[in-house]
């Protein structure tokens, strides 16, 4: 009984005509990449985000590497 009374409530609510709650179309006041811990405008960003990105991803492979070369005791 339950079950059905909660159901016929759920799909009388209509997500679709409620309004934005947001006065900014970035839905925060400060604007875009402000929520963000680094500034990807500055000149330096693609060096370090390709950097991040190649040690993140060949360290797993170089420590197999080292793991596998390495002598047995």
């Amino acid at each position: 009984m339950n079950a059905r009374i909660a159901s016929r409530a759920i799909a009388r609510r209509g997500f679709h005509t409620s309004r934005a709650q947001f006065s900014s179309p970035y839905h925060y006041p400060e604007g875009p990449r402000s929520n963000i811990p680094f500034n990807p405008k500055s000149k330096w960003f693609p060096f370090a985000y390709w950097g991040f990105m190649a040690t993140g991803f060949s360290l797993p492979f170089a420590i197999s590497v080292w793991q596998t070369l390495k002598p047995r005791d």
